[in-house]
């Protein structure tokens, strides 16, 4: 890396909404610690007109040369230079409508398009803006003003310093300096926003298209909370005059934590009374408490390369769900941690195809398909085991001093497990080197033996595997004594294989207690297994243990360690299970296993689902009360589409009341309507259909469009499906084009469809965003492939060998694929 380093950036920008470009200039001032003849900037898509040095009071112009390959421009200076060098640089730019960069945003108002434009910069997209050094260890402030028209409003990370008229009905907006920060996390945007400011802490402001201020109350309320408990948790107060949460119509991602000035979907900001489900509600509470905890962990303190991306979203994702927690804690929302990060981080990481938290090659890290569900999901469920291992109160402190010792600096993995260590005295770094800089995690195998339990790791992976590797894992067991007494032992595991004396009293052990390791169990005595389910049926070991055991069991069978029969016989013992994180585990394992297998097997896995599920929801209803609690909420949701999809009667009578009730202009409660939609599809015709379009196209509220879209991907019917594979490339924004595809290949109806409509329709499918067309790939490929592997498999090798494209997630799901094929053969 060259050696200087920015201080300053003056950036002037005057956007064109009409012509869809910008003007720009970049006054740039960096610090060259030795004599430097040349400076090299990123840029990507800019037209530079000029550069030039001041020197001696004076603006000298400098010569040039651009490599867009390299996406660098380098400008050559008239003499060697060091010290402090003052750089200006004229260019132009797209408002592109690719959501990177800096870029336009449609919506509708007053029956007219409109536009915003706004930016979307992480991981190196701000380069498509303003010539930097694109960096995140490359901190620098920021002074930055746009010139508008005068009846539109300009959006930055800081407060407006000044707003004078100008010519042509414009205005000059200037906004006041950053504090020192990485180009990843600026923004600015200018459009017909409207501001609604929170009464208690009116820092907190959520920034929305006209007409839409009366759906901000409920994220901006939850967005002051958040920052009040960043705060006194962290122990560092919150270091801008403002924080705008900003809802935007186009958003490839959730939402970015850009300092000041955080942006959303709209359906992750936005609440929409008696349309947003209660999942929804506390979709979007975890995702405002994300990026507000990103102002600390990654704003604040960044990492000094884009390998330790992990100490941004890690923490983030953490946070997201300790904040929700703190304030609803009848939520259960640990549970959902669990469940949607814990589970899926096991899935993921469970391949060979998979990488370290802390990425190798931190230039060319980027987050996507592959990638996010090991930087975000075991990244945070890593950081639950630590704070299992050295406590919370050392938890707490070990981050307050992580924060303190770096804040507006870069830093490390190692400076965190430092921090750690200065607070706890353990020894956290040795641990932790083996989780972050290792791919997979390990299996551990329990087998007891007289008065000993001898336990073994290896790496766990679905497919079979030679590899080498032990990591030190702390072990909290379970002992379930005859007298109905428990004890529990905690150890280190650090070698291939170690023995732990038990008593002859012990009837059961559970190994990994509560599930705080991110690691899966196989119990190799029989008699363990049996009193394990007994512990279940009568509810004497917690929610989340139920739910491991069953959910490492089902791990075994995809892994072909034990046959889907076991599996199908075990959960016999949740026959009367009531919580949400085993049931809602159980019911997504048996339609994991329901879209794998062939047609026979798929009548088997029905007739054990069916009776289940509608005991489940004969106990709870199949109509949301208000006084129910609020996982039984998002658990009806799932399991009414399940037990529909499987053929139960009950459950289909049920939906098409309500669908027909929906198509008469009656309300549905928010909380089925998911469910309600898509199975109103599955047994719709060509006039349902038409209803979802008309729906769809007058809706103006992305959450329900988005249920729409799912529901859309649900039909039954095979001309209905090439329907609505041909209605999502014509008439679905691209943000959400993804959506059907994705309900398209967990719908068994449509998955038959679904490879000759993505080799047909190639070369519009690989248009969209890149993060989303790896998400249409990761649908595809595992279940479309299942009917013709040798014909997906050698698709495959020939395009990895001709297009740089979506190669890691081409990659694992081809692996997710095999696996699938191996499943088929181990049903009994």
């Amino acid at each position: 890396m060259q050696p200087i380093n920015p201080i300053n950036y003056r950036i002037h920008i005057v956007p064109d909404l009409t012509g869809f470009e910008f003007g720009g200039r970049c006054e740039l001032a960096i610090e060259a610690k030795k004599p430097v003849t040349e400076v090299k900037l990123d840029i990507l898509e800019l037209a530079i007109w000029t550069c030039r040095i001041r020197l001696d009071g004076n603006l000298r112009d400098c010569p040039f040369k651009i490599d867009p390959e390299k996406e660098k421009v380098v400008i050559f200076l008239p003499e060697p230079l060091s010290g402090t060098l003052n750089l200006e640089i004229s260019y132009r730019g797209i408002i592109n409508d690719r959501m990177a960069g800096f870029y336009r945003s449609r919506y509708t108002s007053r029956d007219r398009i409109r536009y915003i434009a706004v930016t979307q910069f992480e991981e190196s997209d701000a380069r498509r803006a303003f010539p930097c050094i694109d960096h995140p260890g490359k901190k620098a402030t920021f002074d930055i003003s746009m010139d508008i028209p005068k009846d539109l409003v300009a959006i930055s990370n800081t407060p407006v310093k000044s707003e004078d008229p100008i010519d042509n009905d414009q205005k000059r907006i200037a906004f006041e300096q950053t504090p020192k920060m990485s180009t990843y996390l600026v923004f600015f945007g200018v459009g017909e926003f409207e501001f609604t400011v929170d009464q208690k802490d009116r820092r907190v402001r959520v920034a929305t298209l006209p007409g839409m201020q009366e759906f901000a109350r409920f994220g901006l309320e939850f967005g002051r909370k958040s920052l009040e408990f960043s705060e006194s948790y962290y122990g560092i107060d919150y270091p801008l005059d403002k924080m705008d949460l900003i809802a935007i119509p186009d958003f490839a991602f959730g939402a970015m934590e850009n300092w000041g000035a955080i942006t959303f979907r709209e359906n992750l900001l936005l609440h929409y009374p008696n349309i947003t489900s209660r999942s929804g509600e506390e979709r979007i509470c975890e995702v405002i408490a994300h990026e507000i905890a990103h102002q600390w962990f990654g704003n604040l303190v960044t990492p000094s390369d884009w390998r330790y991306l992990w100490l941004n979203e890690s923490f983030a994702t953490y946070f997201g769900f300790g904040v929700v927690d703190h304030y609803y804690p009848h939520w259960k929302t640990w549970q959902q941690f669990l469940y949607s990060m814990t589970g899926s981080a096991l899935v993921r990481d469970g391949l060979h195809e998979t990488f370290a938290i802390e990425i190798p090659g931190g230039e060319h890290v980027v987050i996507n398909a592959s990638t996010a569900p090991i930087i975000y999901n075991k990244g945070g469920s890593i950081l639950r085991q630590i704070q299992g291992y050295i406590g919370d109160d050392n938890f707490k402190k070990g981050l307050r001093h992580y924060l303190k010792t770096y804040e507006y600096e870069c830093a490390a993995s190692h400076h965190l497990w430092e921090a750690f260590e200065t607070v706890s005295r353990q020894p956290v770094s040795s641990m932790m080197q083996s989780w972050i800089e290792q791919p997979g995690y390990p299996l551990v195998t329990a087998h007891r033996e007289d008065r000993q339990l001898r336990l073994s790791q290896e790496r766990f992976t679905y497919l079979p595997n030679e590899f080498d590797q032990k990591w030190q894992i702390p072990i909290n067991i379970c002992l379930f004594l005859k007298d109905g007494t428990i004890r529990q032992i905690s150890l280190l595991l650090s070698e291939s294989e170690q023995t732990v004396d038990v008593e002859d009293d012990v009837l059961a052990y559970k190994v990994n207690d509560r599930q705080t390791g991110f690691y899966r169990v196989m119990y190799r005595d029989a008699e363990n297994i049996i009193e394990l389910g007994r512990l279940v049926q009568h509810k004497l070991v917690s929610p989340e243990d139920r739910w491991g055991i069953q959910n490492d069991m089902y791990a075994m069978v995809k892994s072909g360690r034990s046959p889907l029969g076991t599996y199908l016989e075990f959960i016999e013992n949740y026959d009367r299970e009531d919580a949400y994180l085993p049931l809602a585990s159980i019911a997504e394992n048996l339609y994991s296993a329901y879209i794998t297998v062939n047609s026979d097997d798929k009548e088997k896995i029905a007739a054990t689902a069916v009776p289940k599920l509608e005991a489940l929801l004969s106990r709870i209803g199949y109509d949301p009360t208000p006084e129910e609690d609020h996982p039984t909420a998002l658990l009806r949701d799932q399991v009414i589409w399940d037990a529909a999809l499987y053929g139960s009667d009950a459950s289909r009578d049920f939906v098409r009341r309500q669908f027909t009730a929906l198509k008469n202009g009656d309300p549905v409660h928010p909380d089925i309507m998911k469910s309600v939609l898509q199975a109103g599809a599955l047994n719709g015709d060509e006039e349902a259909f038409e209803w979802f379009d008309q729906r769809l196209q007058t809706s103006q509220v992305e959450h329900e469009r988005m249920n729409i879209l799912t529901a859309m991907g649900c039909f039954k019917d095979p001309a209905v499906i090439k329907k609505a594979q041909q209605y999502l490339l014509d008439n679905v924004p691209a943000r959400n084009q993804f959506i059907p595809v994705v309900a398209m290949c967990a719908n068994p109806h449509a998955i038959g469809l679904m490879w000759n409509w993505y080799v047909s329709n190639l070369k519009r499918i690989e248009a969209f965003h890149p993060m989303l067309y790896e998400r249409v790939v990761a649908a595809i490929i595992p279940v479309a492939g299942i009917e013709r592997p040798d014909e997906v498999k050698t698709f495959f090798e020939r395009y990895r060998s001709q297009k740089d494209v979506a190669k890691d997630v081409i990659n694992l799901s081809l692996e997710r694929l095999e696996i699938n094929l191996r499943l088929r053969n181990n049903i009994q």
